[in-house]
């Protein structure tokens, strides 16, 4: 299963279409905040896909939550924008958040800075801000894991 990851588009739906086109194939995409307006304004790409959404810090007056833990594929993931775990000062109030809900995954934006590593058994992906051309996929397949960083 491929989950297509964006954030931070910050009003640049046309970087945020051309990610969602490039990747038709993804079952799920996930939106880790900042441009909720945006992901509105692509909704006609995203009939029949299952989209899970976070509020980013410039998201005001939003409907969705701050944090989401979700199961897809038996991989618990953890989805946040970054902003409350205060990620552009390091990670760590991010992982343990993460490993304290006992997550596989953990999925955050808000740095603008794409991040993919592997900490004490967790995934840790960062797709960076897609208004500067940078997004995500994760496929899960019998095999394990795949986080890869990509550049439109």
């Amino acid at each position: 299963m491929r989950i297509l990851v964006l954030s931070d588009s910050h009003s640049d739906v046309y970087s945020l279409r051309t990610a969602i086109k490039n990747h038709t194939s993804a079952e799920v995409v996930v939106f880790l905040g900042d441009g909720e307006k945006d992901l509105y304004e692509v909704s006609d790409l995203l009939a029949g896909k299952h989209v899970i959404a976070v509020k980013g810090n410039c998201d005001f007056y939003s409907s969705f939550e701050e944090n989401i833990v979700q199961t897809i594929e038996g991989k618990k993931i953890f989805i946040t924008h970054g902003y409350l775990e205060n990620v552009k000062f390091g990670d760590d109030r991010l992982i343990y958040k993460g490993q304290s809900l006992d997550s596989d995954i953990i999925l955050y934006g808000h740095t603008h800075v794409p991040v993919s590593k592997y900490i004490d058994g967790v995934y840790v992906f960062n797709p960076g801000s897609i208004r500067d051309g940078n997004y995500g996929f994760i496929d899960i397949t019998e095999k394990g894991v795949i986080c890869v960083n990509a550049k439109l």
